[in-house]
C-alpha cells in the first residue's frame, strides 16, 4: 500500500516555514499528489465507528414584544460508520445553543452579505457539498436551513439525516433535514445530493440536486440542479465551469447561471479571466448568490517579486477588471481596482487599494441606516485603502484598516483597528472597532455608526473554559449585546453548557440592513456521547 506524507515545520522567529517534500509556494503542504511516499504499512484494521449523543436542555427564552418562554426539551444525533470512507450522521430536534456567536456586520453594500457556517452538523465533511460559482456564491449554502435569512432567528429542525464519504474515486454527498413552521416561516423539507467524480491530478467532475419543499402556497417548491468542473493542466493552469438552474412557480425562464474561467498559479503570477451569465430569475433558495441578472466579464492579474530588500519578503501588484451589465446590456456593476502588498520578514503585511473606481446602479431604495435610505439612480465613485497588520510572533497583535472617497453620491470613511493579547496560555483577549462616517447628500445624511467588540477566553484547565464576546452596534436601538459561555467537558465528547445570550445568535445575510428581533436567552445544555 503506497500513501501520501509529508511534514511541515513553521519557526515563528525568523516567520519561516519549511516542507519536507514538493515546496511550492503555490502549493504548500496540501498538494498531496505531491507528497513523498510511504510504503510497507499493511493490513490496518478500524474500529466500529457508531456514537450517540443524546442532550437536554433547560432554556428562558425572551424575545421583543413577547412573553417569555421556559421550554424543556431534548434531542439526539448519532454517528454511524457505513463503511471506512462512508459516515452517516443523523439528529433527531436540533439544536445549537452552543454554536459561536456571529460576529454582527454592518452592510454597506445593497446585495446579501456573506458569514460561514458555524454549526457542528452542518460543518462535519461541508467540503464535499461545495459547489462554487463565482466569488463567495454557492449553489448550496447551509445557513438557509434552520435560520432566517432576513432576521436571523433560528427555525427549529425536527431531524435529518447526511450521508458522506467516498465510493473508490468517488465523493458522495446526500442530505435531508426537515424543519417546522415557526413564525414567518413555514414548514419545510430540503434535499441535497452531491457527487464529485476525481479525475486526474486535482481535477474533478460534479453534479448537484438540490429540493425545497415547503407550506408557503406561494413558494411551494424550489428545485436546484447543476453540473461543474475542475480541470487541472501543466500543474499550473485551472479551468473551471459550471452550468446550473432552478425551478420555482411563476418563474418559467431567465432561470439559469452558466459560467468558465481560466486561472494560472505560479511562484511569480497569478491570473484569472472569468466569464460567467446570471439570468433575473435564477432563485436558489438554498444557496446564496449576490446578485441576480448579470453578464460578468472578470480580470485578474497578480505580480509578485521577492526583491533583496532588507525586511521584505514579497511584494505583489495587482490588478482587476469587472464588467457586469444585466442581461440586457444596461450598466449594472463596473470596478476596476489597482492593489500594492508587501510581505515583510517579521510576519508583517501591508494591502494597499491605490485607486478602486466604481460604479452601481441601484434599482430599489437601499435602506442603510435607520431613516436613510439610498435612492435609485446610477453612481459613480472611487475611493482608496490602507492597510497595515503587525507580525504574529508576539504575544500582542495588531492590524488597522482605512478605506476612504465617495459613497453613493457622498463620501465615506471607514476606519478599522483589531488588537489581539495572549499573555498567558489560558487567557487571550481580542478587541476590534469599525467607525463608519457618512456625508450623503440626503436628509439626515451626516451620521457616524460604530461596530465594536471585545472577546475574552479563559481555561481554568483542559476540562473547564469560559468565553466572552460583548458587542456594539449603533446602527440598532438597542446597541449593546452579550454572549457569555462556560463549558466543562466532563468526559470525552460530553460537555455541560452554561450559556447566557442578549442579543441576537446568528446575524441576518439579507441585503441593507433590516431590523433584528432580540432576545434574551439563559440556556443550560447537557450532552452525553457514548458507544452502544
Amino acid at each position: 500500500m503506497l500513501w501520501g506524507l509529508n511534514f511541515k515545520r513553521f519557526i515563528r522567529r525568523k516567520n519561516e516555514e519549511d516542507l519536507w517534500r514538493a515546496y511550492r509556494r503555490t502549493f504548500g503542504i496540501t498538494k498531496v499528489s505531491q507528497a513523498g511516499d510511504l510504503r510497507g504499512i499493511e493490513n490496518i484494521g478500524s474500529g466500529r465507528l457508531f456514537v450517540v449523543k443524546p442532550y437536554a436542555l433547560a432554556r428562558y427564552d425572551r424575545q421583543t414584544g413577547q412573553d417569555a418562554k421556559f421550554p424543556l426539551t431534548g434531542g439526539v444525533d448519532v454517528k454511524y460508520g457505513l463503511t471506512s470512507n462512508l459516515v452517516l450522521n443523523l439528529t433527531g430536534n436540533t439544536d445549537f445553543a452552543d454554536a459561536e456567536v456571529d460576529l454582527q456586520p454592518f452592510n454597506l453594500t445593497p446585495f446579501k452579505v456573506f458569514i460561514p457556517e458555524k454549526r457542528q452538523f452542518f460543518l462535519e465533511n461541508a467540503g464535499i457539498f461545495n459547489f462554487d460559482i463565482g466569488d463567495q456564491d454557492q449553489l448550496f449554502f447551509s445557513r438557509q436551513i434552520g435560520i432566517d435569512p432576513l432576521t436571523g432567528q433560528q427555525v427549529p429542525i425536527n431531524g435529518g439525516a447526511r450521508l458522506t464519504g467516498t465510493i473508490g474515486r468517488t465523493q458522495l454527498g446526500i442530505m435531508e433535514v426537515d424543519t417546522r413552521s415557526s413564525g414567518p416561516n413555514p414548514y419545510a423539507n430540503y434535499a441535497v445530493a452531491r457527487l464529485k467524480e476525481s479525475l486526474w491530478g486535482g481535477s474533478y467532475g460534479g453534479v448537484m440536486g438540490i429540493d425545497k419543499r415547503s407550506d408557503n402556497p406561494l413558494e411551494s417548491f424550489n428545485q436546484t440542479g447543476g453540473v461543474d468542473t475542475r480541470l487541472v493542466f501543466f500543474k499550473d493552469w485551472f479551468v473551471d465551469a459550471h452550468m446550473a438552474g432552478t425551478q420555482s412557480p411563476g418563474h418559467p425562464s431567465g432561470a439559469s447561471d452558466v459560467g468558465a474561467s481560466l486561472s494560472y498559479r505560479s511562484n511569480w503570477l497569478d491570473g484569472i479571466v472569468e466569464r460567467r451569465k446570471t439570468g433575473p430569475n435564477f432563485n436558489p433558495e438554498v444557496g446564496f448568490i449576490e446578485r441576480v441578472d448579470s453578464n460578468e466579464t472578470y480580470g485578474d492579474l497578480t505580480f509578485k517579486v521577492r526583491p533583496e530588500i532588507r525586511g521584505v519578503r514579497e511584494l505583489q501588484f495587482e490588478g482587476e477588471v469587472l464588467h457586469a451589465p444585466d442581461t440586457r446590456n444596461e450598466v449594472s456593476t463596473q470596478e476596476w481596482q489597482g492593489t500594492f502588498r508587501a510581505d515583510f520578514t517579521n510576519g508583517a503585511y501591508t494591502d494597499d487599494d491605490i485607486a478602486d473606481v466604481f460604479t452601481q446602479r441601484i434599482n430599489t431604495p437601499f435602506h442603510i441606516y435607520k431613516n436613510v435610505f439610498i435612492p435609485n439612480g446610477l453612481y459613480h465613485f472611487a475611493r482608496h485603502e490602507l492597510t497595515y497588520g503587525s507580525g504574529q510572533d508576539r504575544r500582542f497583535t495588531y492590524n488597522f484598516f482605512e478605506r476612504f472617497g465617495g459613497y453613493y453620491g457622498g463620501t465615506l470613511n471607514e476606519f478599522r483597528v483589531q488588537a489581539n493579547y495572549r499573555p498567558t496560555a489560558k487567557f487571550s483577549i481580542s478587541v476590534s472597532e469599525t467607525w463608519d462616517r457618512f456625508r450623503l447628500p440626503l436628509p439626515n445624511g451626516n451620521f457616524s455608526v460604530v461596530l465594536a467588540s471585545l472577546q475574552g477566553n479563559y481555561s481554568f484547565s483542559r476540562f473547564l473554559t469560559f468565553t466572552s464576546l460583548l458587542q456594539m452596534d449603533t446602527s440598532n436601538t438597542q446597541a449593546v449585546s452579550a454572549n457569555l459561555r462556560l463549558r466543562y467537558n466532563y468526559r470525552p465528547d460530553s460537555d455541560l453548557y452554561i450559556i447566557y445570550n442578549v442579543g441576537t445568535q446568528f446575524a441576518s445575510i439579507a441585503p441593507a440592513n433590516p431590523p433584528q428581533v432580540r432576545e434574551t436567552r439563559f440556556a443550560v445544555k447537557w450532552t452525553y456521547s457514548f458507544a452502544p
